[in-house]
């Protein structure tokens, strides 16, 4: 029996149909994975999603670990977080299905990252017991499931982590008996394997991770014997080498860089907690390209304040602009977030 759908489109070459269904739009992309096994499994490789990058056929959506509600004043200390999504070229908000194994409420403090349009959700204490959990979850966005991947190695909390060509990487944190670490692993989507890395060359509570360019810098923390002496310092590791260098005075100021590290001109990184009085509590920052959305509020327990800034040719952030009509349900301060490329 001759295979159906032998050509991409019937009648075309291949050349000019992936063409086409590179430009199909994301809301469509469920319909098309159905169409048949040679769409489905073009429109789930890392050949496609490069190839819409490289096309600018991509848009970028920050994806927010937010509580679901909040009243201002409140001194609730274990709210319950949902994903939300902003797109910042509409201006709309939209809001992650719950996974299964998470019906009702994420981990507290569960970082998330994302690389070739999926996003992977990790670590975290569990909300009854406050117990480290292990547990990796994926969203794809164009099926828009959930599914389990390997568990992280070893309980670690408070870690850096970034995503970058399909791979996630993980460094520093602390141990279930609150010791930091050095260690440094990295999780490959496609393969759903993890891999030790060689260790950075300090101990890092409590630090930041941030992709720049093909680097994964790991950003200040603290030694398990200076709890909260946040390290000037940063080390960056390079993809492509496999090698760490240390970099010396590039967080300044002694505060935490969690959630509110961002990156400058010439790699300058930004402390948007203090750079911004409006959302100087419970920072976050999501870079999305061009742009930078900035949340939080001008103090603890005030109202929700997000900013969107857009940088400008010499690499310099202009004025931000207040969103200020954001729907009531996404106005719960964001704990962590990325950007995700679809």
């Amino acid at each position: 029996m001759m295979t159906q759908f032998q050509e991409l489109i019937p009648g075309l070459p291949d050349d000019i149909a992936l063409e086409c269904l590179i430009r199909i739009q994301t809301p469509a992309y469920l319909a098309a994975t159905g169409v048949c096994s040679r769409w489905r499994n073009l429109l789930k490789s890392g050949e496609f999603s490069h190839l819409r990058k490289q096309n600018r056929l991509t848009r970028s959506y920050a994806c927010l670990v937010q509580a679901k509600s909040e009243t201002p004043g409140s001194k609730t200390t274990s709210p319950e977080f949902d994903i939300s999504i902003f797109d910042s070229a509409t201006r709309s908000w939209d809001r992650v299905d719950s996974s299964p194994v998470y019906p009702t409420r994420l981990p507290l403090f569960c970082q998330v990252a994302s690389s070739e349009g999926k996003l992977v959700l990790m670590g975290g204490w569990d909300s009854e017991n406050y117990e480290p959990v292990t547990r990796v979850l994926l969203y794809d966005f164009l099926t828009r499931r959930w599914k389990q991947g390997k568990d992280m190695p070893s309980k670690r909390s408070f870690f850096a982590i970034g995503g970058l060509n399909g791979r996630i990487y993980v460094a520093g944190g602390h141990d279930s008996d609150k010791n930091g670490l050095n260690s440094v692993c990295v999780y490959d989507i496609l393969e759903d394997e993890w891999t030790e890395l060689t260790p950075m060359n300090q101990v890092r509570d409590e630090c930041q991770g941030l992709i720049i360019g093909s680097e994964f810098w790991v950003i200040s923390g603290y030694a398990t014997e200076n709890q909260g002496e946040f390290k000037p310092s940063a080390e960056v590791y390079d993809v492509n080498l496999g090698e760490w260098t240390q970099v010396e005075d590039v967080w300044l100021g002694g505060g935490s860089p969690r959630s509110c590290a961002g990156v400058g001109k010439n790699k300058e990184l930004i402390n948007w907690a203090s750079s911004i009085s409006e959302v100087r509590f419970r920072t976050c920052a999501i870079e999305l390209g061009d742009r930078v959305l900035v949340s939080g509020s001008v103090h603890e327990g005030g109202n929700g304040v997000f900013l969107l800034g857009k940088k400008q040719q010499d690499g310099k952030y202009g004025e931000f602009e207040k969103l200020v009509d954001v729907p009531d349900e996404f106005s719960g301060f964001v704990q962590s977030g990325c950007y995700v490329e679809v």
